[in-house]
């Protein structure tokens, strides 16, 4: 039960930040089932698992609050499903070395894409100026699921991003969207580990406590999009990320002593929390800014 409650404590954490911010649900999972040991293509179903029930939940939410454009849902969803698919059974198909490093050096990068886009208001992920139009959707989709199931997560810091260049929707249209959509592609990627047999194994504990947290919490995040100081908890998601990560990547390559790992660490969570503050104080001059031009 203690198991239990710890993940679903995380998987509430992570929902909030996903249903607000339209990321980090299953990259925060996977990260977390990755540091315990759980191998790449289990920890991708399970953390896939863990979001069937927890995007429905919050992807009817978003919908009831009004934060869905159906149209953009189907034309990110459907190609979504596709591209999941294929990167479940490709995920299931190579070898266990090459898809922990593969994985963890994908989850690494989106860090960097989420730290840069709310700690200092970068786009890493390059995609096309073009105003509202409906070519770049279904290419959106296809690479956001395929990405998605291949990392263990990377729905959210592919399309959340995307769409808010491509559309003209206001924020917590896209990641009202962009959550209900992640349904059908989780539904989707789970039928492919199902394909390659990658469930056996899946900690059903964890899982367990990711999906009652996440469950929980999506109607609240989904009330908050667009209220939460978005910029600060993005900031902080993408450190953490990041330095979790950083080390499965590294970790073969050096050999620390402990104090400097631990210095390392402690230096790291620092300047995150001072990115993270920045953004927050940038995020409140933008609003103030805004409030004076409307007024």
């Amino acid at each position: 039960m203690w198991l239990v409650a710890a993940f679903a404590l995380a998987g509430g954490l992570a929902q909030l930040v996903d249903g607000t911010l339209g990321m980090g649900f299953g990259v925060t999972s996977a990260t977390v089932l990755l540091a315990l040991g759980v191998a790449p293509a289990t920890a991708s179903a399970a953390t896939h698992a863990a979001k069937i029930p927890t995007t429905f939940v919050s992807g009817i939410s978003h919908w009831r609050a009004g934060n869905v454009d159906p149209q953009v849902l189907l034309r990110v969803a459907l190609p979504g499903a596709a591209g999941g698919f294929l990167g479940a059974v490709i995920l299931t198909s190579i070898s266990l070395e090459a898809a922990k490093s593969s994985m963890a050096g994908l989850l690494l990068f989106f860090g960097v894409v989420i730290l840069a886009r709310f700690g200092f208001g970068l786009r890493i992920i390059p995609v096309p100026k073009s105003g509202h139009t409906a070519r770049w959707l279904s290419p959106i989709g296809l690479l956001g699921g395929f990405v998605d199931a291949t990392g263990g997560g990377g729905w959210g810091p592919v399309v959340t991003p995307s769409l808010m260049t491509v559309t003209r929707h206001e924020p917590r249209r896209v990641v009202g969207t962009t959550n209900a959509a992640e349904f059908v592609v989780a539904l989707s990627v789970s039928t492919g580990f199902i394909t390659g047999a990658a469930h056996q194994d899946i900690p059903w504990l964890p899982v367990i406590g990711l999906m009652v947290g996440g469950v929980i919490v999506a109607p609240i995040a989904a009330r908050l999009a667009g209220r939460l100081p978005h910029a600060p908890m993005g900031a902080m998601v993408g450190g953490l990320v990041i330095l979790v990560n950083a080390v499965a990547v590294l970790g073969s390559l050096t050999d620390l002593p402990g104090w400097l790992d631990l210095t390392l660490i402690l230096g790291w969570l620092a300047l995150v929390g001072r990115i993270a503050w920045a953004a927050w104080l940038r995020e409140r001059r933008g609003a103030d800014e805004q409030v004076a031009a409307t007024v």
